[in-house]
């Protein structure tokens, strides 16, 4: 039987030169009532830039977990590849450096991994709210939803129609568990034999990327169970430094919804025309 006392957490993070989140995150880390056994950056920062090195040093003597420091680049879907190689532990986590935990994110996460039926849950997302985001954005999905945009609207589902993945985040907030076709590496928790499968990030997604999460996800799930735990909750912040300008962000979401469509779709979508 699987046991708190044997579930082991590796959190892996890729980032590019963002010292002042890297420093909040370990704070974040170190006040979690259920403790990760090792945290693990993966660095993109020029080797002249050593602002997140130094923090990691100052912090590290005095954190309740292991600190990897790797510095390599190449964008968040090989960073998160290497970050796998070098993780130790049996669960492993996605948490990005602008995310912030509530106290009992992870003790809710290993509570609903324990109490899986034979061990199928492969993955587990908990409930992000984003600083940044305000009430208009929800107005905005129920009018999607209202003039029937998309086929499904179920929260953390693909529209197998639209090509769309339906943003379990944007949706109003729960409580339990629900079944999800996808999942943000923002805030996920994945069981380690899900990786030991083989299933890694396509390289594909460059840079700092738009939807390799949800296309790892996506084929991850055609295996695994996913589900999003409603009281595993945490905050999007608004960062004090941007990797990528919003024109970049606004094309590369463009041609990775393209890519995305095309592996998970099996007929032709207005995303493809």
């Amino acid at each position: 039987m699987v046991t708190a006392s044997n579930l082991t957490i590796s959190v892996i993070t890729p980032t590019l030169s963002r010292p002042e989140e890297i420093e909040g995150m370990l704070q974040n880390l170190g006040e979690m009532k259920y403790l990760p056994k090792e945290v693990i950056y993966v660095d993109g920062a020029p080797e002249s830039d050593n602002r997140t090195q130094k923090i990691i040093k100052n912090l590290e003597n005095n954190l309740p977990f292991k600190v990897v420091y790797i510095r390599s680049g190449g964008g968040t879907a090989v960073q998160r590849n290497i970050g796998i190689e070098v993780a130790k532990c049996n669960l492993i986590s996605f948490i990005d450096d602008d995310i912030r935990l509530e106290t009992d994110f992870f003790n809710i996460i290993v509570h609903h991994f324990q109490n899986s039926k034979n061990n199928d849950v492969g993955g587990i997302v908990g409930y992000r709210t984003n600083e940044h985001i305000n009430a208009s954005i929800h107005k905005r999905w129920y009018w999607y939803k209202k003039l029937g945009i998309y086929s499904n609207f179920e929260p953390g589902k693909f529209d197998y129609k639209t090509g769309y993945p339906i943003n379990a985040n944007l949706q109003p907030l729960f409580t339990g568990i629900r079944e999800v076709d996808f999942m943000t590496t923002a805030c996920a928790v994945w069981r380690r034999e899900v990786l030991d499968d083989g299933f890694r990030f396509d390289e594909f997604f460059k840079n700092y990327g738009v939807l390799e999460d949800a296309h790892f996800s996506l084929r991850a799930g055609e295996k695994w169970k996913l589900i999003q735990a409603g009281d595993a909750r945490c905050v999007h912040l608004r960062s004090v430094s941007s990797r990528e300008s919003s024109y970049l962000v606004a094309s590369k979401t463009a041609i990775n919804y393209r890519s995305v469509s095309y592996t998970h779709l099996t007929l032709p979508t207005i995303l493809l025309v």
